[in-house]
């Protein structure tokens, strides 16, 4: 087959014609048919026509005509705010397009994570600059720092350097002796919420204290600031509790109405060692000619938790529960929780139950809901599990699991069966490694750090539930669908093709390259994931891969889900922790009736339960990372090696795996003479040597310093001072070992698919 052309300007410039977006220099490349050994071509002939004006350059190796950029001035947009510590920020903007860089006198009254509508004054070579506008609503209420009196005037001083600060708090009694009680210089760790946002650029907020935690740095003063600042809180308001109370511990037969009785069928839950609720338990059989037939029961929770109570209140208000390293902080009180919604071993509980007919290559062939009563037959662990259908010999053997093996190894083949099916259509199977922290009861500190290594075996057996709790879901979506009722679904939309682009970028400049659209259907990233997954960088790729996608919400409007590749979706199997469960319950309860929950209530729902979903995963991140530098604090002079993950201006973010850590080296760390972050944002480059440090690098570097209220562990570079490991090779050397580790990539991926 003959090679395209060479690259021309004419071939560019029609290219680009027309185009409403910035194109990524690897889309350029891969819509002229351009083969690697034509790229560097295209990229100097991309540098002429800058150079000549006939393009202009956008964020990320991006590129648009001149005439169309020349449009964008003045043109106003809307979007959220990110403030760097430094003042200035970037507007990411709700439509598609690059973010807009905002200089911190062009920032105004706005405050990080604003709402704003930014205008576009100029574009310089690093992109869109803009100046912000209007503040069309606040994105942070409350806010956690140190607390600070002098004389009359108290105020916070901010732990985010990014949120405008001091935040002055009026009146300054009400610190008297809160400040006192810090014992460090008048200070102590509090949360504020903001009651007067600034109006012109240079106005501080004011707040009032809500709470005032202790002496800033104890551990558990810490967990309590960032819990304060996300509005997280542990115990329930008095009428949840008194309605809790007053629910019988029994059934009544009344109660039992028409359900069906579960009680022969031996329903099984499989769970974690520490779990303390159990809200699904599992059960299938399988016939002569090997058709399966499959009983998902899930905890009735809607069967106690009635709309128009506290109780419902309180449950939206929190939306799920939220995990920490040494508890969890339950959407619902223990008594609910943990007894008379939870599926404990030999009790009677109202259940829901999805049973689903499937032949013998696992392709359901026809399902029922219906409420139920149960008794679980066996409370199992996944170690359990795993030893008794000889996945693993390294877990502890679990005499109940042996019990129950001839069971657990038809679910098993069944599992395989629907995993190979989900993945054949084009479902993502993103393997991203987790911290698992490990806090001492007595002292509230971190004693190990390390990535959650589950056994080979172990993993195995999750994911035995892991797909009878999507089959479950799909059933009970798909159901929604085929009636027509209002649902809450779980809905992924596709990525943006910038962002995939950017993602092409990257990964061809790791020794991955990726012609420009296969990456964008479902099945085209499943084989990539698939190809990388031998690949030596497989876990950067997959982290790089996972930032590029958006992320899944709940919404009333079912748009599928790209990452599961599934037209119909939602979440049914975790009521105990999760709000859209509960409601898809009375869903079923209801449907169809006069009973089913309002449209515009099912919106409501969505939108608090995904809010709330985010904020949930931003506080356990953050604790994460305190524990992390609580950590460290002991091994400051210590050296590692770490895998850089990511740039930025402020230098390079890099991942030490034992402890399991993440580290910033700043630039001025990275060597003795000056780095800077290149065009491509991959890799930060010697000003005298020219020497790189890129994406995926090794380093070997000194722990400095740990700053607690930042949460951040420092870092500086060890080894050649102003050199990487590869800055010693030519570019066509580099280029050519990139092309091997591609080519080496594919082959192991082929092998495992």
């Amino acid at each position: 087959m003959p090679s395209a052309p060479p690259p021309s300007r004419d071939g560019v410039v029609r290219l680009l014609c027309g185009e409403r977006r910035a194109l990524h220099v690897a889309e350029i490349a891969g819509r002229l048919g351009l083969d690697p050994a034509q790229r560097a071509g295209l990229r100097e002939l991309i540098e002429e026509l800058v150079g000549d004006g006939v393009l202009v350059p956008r964020q990320g190796q991006r590129f648009r005509l001149a005439e169309q950029a020349a449009g964008e001035r003045d043109r106003t947009l809307e979007g959220v705010v990110s403030v760097n510590a430094r003042g200035f920020g970037f507007v990411k903007p709700d439509e598609l397009g690059q973010d807009v860089y905002v200089p911190a006198v062009a920032i105004g009254p706005a405050m990080h994570r604003d709402r704003v509508v930014c205008r576009i004054v100029s574009r310089t070579r690093r992109g869109l600059e803009g100046e912000i506008v209007q503040v069309l609503a606040r994105g942070r209420r409350r806010v956690a720092g140190l607390l600070r009196r002098s004389g009359r005037s108290a105020w916070l001083e901010p732990d985010d350097a990014r949120v405008r600060g001091p935040i002055v708090v009026d009146p300054p009694a009400a610190t008297d002796r809160t400040c006192a009680r810090g014992g460090q210089a008048g200070g102590t760790a509090a949360v504020v919420e903001i009651e007067r946002y600034p109006e012109l650029a240079g106005e501080l907020p004011q707040g009032r204290v809500v709470a005032t935690l202790g002496v800033p740095g104890e551990p558990d003063v810490e967990v309590a600031k960032i819990l304060g600042e996300h509005g997280i809180e542990e115990a329930f308001p008095p009428a949840v509790e008194d309605e809790v109370r007053a629910i019988r511990e029994e059934l009544a037969p009344a109660d039992r109405g028409d359900r069906e009785d579960l009680t022969d069928k031996p329903l099984l839950t499989i769970d974690p060692e520490d779990a303390r609720d159990f809200d699904d338990a599992v059960w299938a059989e399988r016939d002569d000619a090997g058709r399966y037939r499959a009983w998902i029961a899930v905890a009735d929770v809607a069967w106690y938790v009635r709309p128009g109570t506290s109780l419902d209140a309180e449950a939206l208000r929190r939306g799920n529960a939220v995990y920490l390293p040494d508890r969890a902080i339950p959407m619902l009180p223990a008594r609910l929780a943990a007894r008379l919604c939870s599926l404990l071993p030999g009790e009677l509980r109202p259940c829901l139950c999805v049973e689903i007919e499937l032949d013998a290559a696992a392709h359901p062939t026809g399902s029922r809901i219906f409420a139920g009563l149960m008794r679980s037959a066996a409370r199992l662990t996944y170690p359990g599990v795993a030893r008794a259908l000889g996945l693993s010999h390294a877990a502890a053997r679990e005499a109940e699991a042996e019990r129950f093996a001839p069971g657990l190894g038809v679910m098993w083949d069944l599992a395989r069966r629907l995993r190979r099916r989900r993945l054949g259509r084009g479902a993502l199977d993103l393997d991203l490694p987790e911290p698992h922290i490990v806090v001492d009861n007595e002292s509230r500190l971190p004693v190990a750090v390390r990535q959650r290594g589950l056994d080979p075996g172990v993993r195995q057996a999750y994911q035995l539930i892991e797909e009878l709790m999507v089959l479950a879901n799909e059933t009970v979506a798909a159901s929604a669908v085929n009636r027509g009722l209002g649902a809450i679904f779980r809905v992924h939309g596709p990525p943006d093709p910038d962002k995939l682009a950017r993602f092409a970028a990257v990964a061809t400049e790791l020794g991955v390259p990726i012609e420009a659209g296969e990456e964008l259907q479902p099945r085209q990233l499943s084989r990539l994931l698939r190809r990388i997954g031998t690949h030596p960088r497989r876990a950067l790729l997959s982290t790089l891969l996972l930032r590029s996608l958006k992320q899944a919400i709940y919404d009333p409007v079912n748009i599928g889900h790209y990452g599961l590749a599934s037209p119909a979706y939602l979440h049914f199997t975790s009521p105990i922790r999760r709000y859209p469960d509960l409601v898809m319950q009375r869903v079923v309860h209801a449907a169809p009736g006069p009973q089913m929950p309002p449209a515009e209530w099912l919106r409501t729902a969505a939108r608090l339960s995904s809010e709330q979903e985010r904020n949930a995963m931003e506080v356990e991140r953050q604790v994460t990372d305190l524990y992390r530098a609580l950590y460290m604090q002991a091994r400051v002079g210590e050296e590692f090696e770490a895998t850089a993950m990511g740039m930025s201006d402020a230098g390079v973010f890099a991942r030490i795996e034992d402890p399991f850590v993440e580290v910033l080296v700043p630039m001025e760390e990275l060597g003795a003479e000056p780095y800077v972050l290149d065009e491509t944002g991959l890799r930060a480059v010697g000003r005298r040597s020219g020497g790189s440090i890129e994406v995926g690098d090794v380093l070997r570097v000194r722990i400095g310093s740990v700053s607690v209220l930042r949460r951040t562990v420092y870092a500086s570079r060890v080894g050649p001072r102003g050199r990487s490991r590869r800055s010693s090779q030519t570019q066509p050397e580099r280029r050519r070992d990139r092309r091997q580790d591609g080519r080496e990539s594919g082959r192991g991926g082929r092998r495992r698919g």
